[in-house]
């Protein structure tokens, strides 16, 4: 008898993303399955639980996706998820929380390209500037940043300190160097600018993070990139649209959402499919999602060229 592709599907909210839900039957799960308000001290039991039903040959037709809001609970989650397998009971599973691990992996890959195609460089010893860096996608692509060899800083449009507690937190989970900046005031904003090579704007749908007078200040710019499709831009200047698109000012070339987002979904659709065709467990984080997000990027440009 052949099984059916089950992939359960754990959030601590009270709702699973309905993208998340249409991506995972895309990629060929059967049966898809939300559990909601799942704390992480239930990862444990609903992981074996998962497991231990199908036997040794049926949980290869099993899965695990980890979503949520929070970049931090999520990896926990996919920790204890994996501690949880009990050999030879062991299934693939994924997180993605609120897309920010595919999205910030995508984002991260574009600049890379873009920096190599334009500039002929890449992200090592470079400053990134992070506009709406406490939110998901921002903190994960500050970690992939640091991790290339970046000099990392988040920025927040409110208040100072949530920037500072954004970078220690999540550079003391993943080992790495952020900090936290001050972008509130147009003055403070366009002095961060004034020194960043990259600029990525991660903030909220509809909010705009650099104005056309900001981003004249960004006079060492060499990369602006925007994951906000919803107007207005979240940097002015950089459309939905742009993928390398030369700046009216200076040598900087943008990235606009869309670009970034067809990257994101393809990452995320074939991670799902890998975990659904695996003959060995896979656990997949957002440094699997920037591997893949390289292999997609470097498709792309191959077929371009």
């Amino acid at each position: 008898m052949d099984r059916q592709y089950i992939l359960h599907m754990f959030t601590p909210g009270k709702q699973m993303s309905p993208f998340d839900i249409n991506m995972a039957v895309d990629a060929g799960y059967q049966v898809v399955v939300p559990y909601c308000e799942v704390a992480g001290a239930q990862i444990r039991g609903l992981t074996q639980d998962a497991i231990f039903s199908r036997g040794p040959k049926g949980v290869k037709a099993t899965a695990i996706f980890i979503g949520g809001r929070d970049v931090l609970l999520a990896a926990d989650m996919l920790d204890t998820a994996r501690e949880a397998m009990v050999p030879p009971f062991q299934v693939s599973v994924m997180a993605d929380p609120s897309g920010s691990y595919t999205t910030a992996a995508a984002l991260v890959a574009c600049v890379e390209q873009q920096l190599l195609r334009v500039h002929g460089t890449d992200l090592a010893g470079k400053r990134v500037l992070i506009l709406g860096g406490a939110g998901t996608v921002g903190r994960i692509a500050g970690v992939l940043v640091a991790g290339l060899g970046a000099q990392v800083a988040l920025g927040h449009h409110r208040e100072l300190a949530i920037a500072e507690e954004a970078a220690r937190a999540t550079g003391t989970r993943f080992d790495c160097a952020l900090q936290g900046v001050d972008t509130i005031s147009p003055a403070a904003r366009r002095a961060a600018l004034a020194g960043a090579d990259v600029v990525l704007a991660t903030a909220a749908a509809g909010v705009q993070v650099v104005s056309a007078e900001d981003r004249a200040s960004a006079t060492r710019l060499l990369v602006a990139a925007d994951v906000n499709a919803v107007p207005p831009e979240g940097i002015a200047g950089v459309g939905v649209m742009d993928d390398g698109k030369a700046l009216p000012e200076g040598r900087a070339v943008g990235i606009g959402a869309l670009a970034v987002g067809n990257v994101k979904y393809q990452v995320e659709h074939r991670l799902l499919a890998a975990m659904r065709g695996a003959d060995k467990p896979l656990y997949l984080g957002f440094r699997e999602a920037f591997a893949m997000a390289r292999e997609v990027v470097a498709e792309k440009s191959a077929a371009t060229a």
